[in-house]
């Protein structure tokens, strides 16, 4: 969200500082492992609610409080860091990270997950903005390309290590977090001996009232792009709050491994989609991400709905989990591209704020409905039906809206932008500067 330009230039005085690329790769690590710590406790869900007995409702809402914590760090703090600097806000941000283990590490109760998961959500918030920042900061390229594909990187690892940690290794509800601690104390010894990417400057309180904006040359382009916005964070809601309990049933197994292994699916080959679609046409990857995403959910859904849990369904549910997560990397990457170049330099904080609103909205609201909708509705594959069908619909109306306007005008009669913007799944995006915004005119 920072809109400072920046550039690394090489340490002078006594004070040893890393390097370019060894900055980038420190930054590249947190921003992984933000993404793994959040991750990190989904496949242990099914056994906090063992120990616990606490139902569906309640896990999705220990989900849900972590979307809101991170929206509203985001809005706060996400231009902080260009007036106090990427170094102190990162400080901080590892220190809440450090915090949350601990709480997690000790949790005894539901309160205690819940108190840990609104810690963990404003430090990665608060984070995303200034590596973002300072990922650019070192190297606009390089950096627009890690934006995009390390938070997914750090959410399929963190979904998948954490089963393997707590189904093959001792003391189940503490190693996963201690480690994870560990990480974050050496990541914040790496953040002293980095160098600052920017001037400090006043307004640093005032930066933190959120902005809100819709500019007219954008409102086409959003009417097209927040129904598949919503629609691929709902998934992701979906998979990190209930998937667990779903894969369990579909494979007849308890093992906490399986836990994350629908989440893991999800998120790394939506990192896979960011990579390899880095430089296709913005509507191009919209229509692509759209499109993957429907047939995805439309496999899982059918593999669901076979309701014998043998081989064939449970590869079905994987291999359409898999299509669908190409398609939530394509869809966020393309709808945020597709909107964000078409508004003004000052507009763009703003319009950001408004695109953020909408995703985590979508992560967490659904997966909260969902988890009443087991309790109260038809169970938990009945609700997977409906939860995916639900995502179908809104998936169908942006194709179909992306499909009926062919032109997004902008101010001045100039048509569809593919700007070079670096888009993070986890929902840090920074525009990329590396070369100028190219107007490219939409096919006709």
């Amino acid at each position: 969200m920072s809109s400072t330009t920046a550039t690394y230039e090489p340490p002078t005085g006594k004070r040893r500082h890393l390097g370019p690329t060894a900055s980038l790769v420190l930054l590249a690590s947190i921003m992984v492992s933000l993404l793994a710590a959040s991750s990190a406790p989904t496949p242990l869900y099914a056994v906090y609610q063992r120990e616990w007995g606490f139902s569906p409702i309640t896990t999705t809402v220990v989900f849900g409080v972590y979307a809101i914590a991170v929206l509203a760090a985001l809005l706060v703090f996400g231009k902080l860091s260009d007036h106090v600097g990427r170094r102190p806000v990162l400080l901080a941000a590892l220190a809440g990270q450090a915090a949350a283990t601990l709480v997690f590490a000790d949790a005894g109760s539901v309160d205690a997950l819940m108190a840990g998961r609104v810690i963990q959500g404003v430090a990665t918030g608060a984070a995303l903005g200034a590596l973002g920042a300072g990922l650019l900061d070192i190297d606009r390229e390089r950096g627009a390309v890690t934006n995009s594909f390390a938070p997914p990187i750090g959410t399929a690892v963190g979904a998948l290590a954490s089963g393997l940690i707590v189904q093959f290794l001792p003391a189940p509800t503490h190693l996963v977090y201690l480690l994870l601690l560990a990480v974050f104390v050496l990541q914040a010894l790496g953040v002293t001996a980095l160098r600052e990417g920017v001037t400090r400057k006043p307004g640093a309180l005032a930066s933190m009232v959120p902005e809100f904006g819709l500019p007219r040359a954008t409102r086409r382009a959003v009417a097209i792009a927040l129904p598949v916005l919503f629609a691929v964070w709902a998934l992701a809601g979906f998979y990190g709050s209930l998937g667990p309990a779903l894969t369990a049933e579909l494979v007849h197994s308890h093992a906490v491994v399986y836990g994350g292994l629908g989440l893991f699916t999800l998120a790394g080959a939506a990192a896979l989609a960011a990579l390899l679609l880095r430089n296709v046409p913005t509507r191009t990857v919209m229509a692509a991400g759209v499109s993957t995403l429907i047939v995805g959910v439309a496999v899982t859904l059918l593999s669901v709905g076979s309701g014998a849990g043998g081989a064939a369904s449970v590869a079905g549910f994987f291999a359409g989990t898999a299509v669908a997560g190409f398609g939530f990397g394509a869809g966020f990457q393309g709808g945020i591209r597709l909107v964000v170049p078409l508004a003004q330099p000052h507009e763009r904080a703003g319009l950001l704020s408004l695109l953020y609103v909408v995703s985590y909205l979508g992560m967490g609201v659904p997966a909260v409905l969902g988890g009443v909708l087991v309790v109260h509705g038809g169970g938990l594959v009945d609700t997977a039906r409906e939860y995916g069908a639900a995502v179908i619909v809104l998936a169908a109306a942006a194709l179909a809206g992306l499909l009926l306007d062919r032109r997004t005008p902008r101010a001045g009669g100039d048509t569809v932008v593919a700007g070079s913007v670096s888009v993070s799944a986890s929902a840090s995006v920074t525009e990329s500067e590396s070369e100028p915004v190219r107007m490219v005119r939409a096919e006709r």
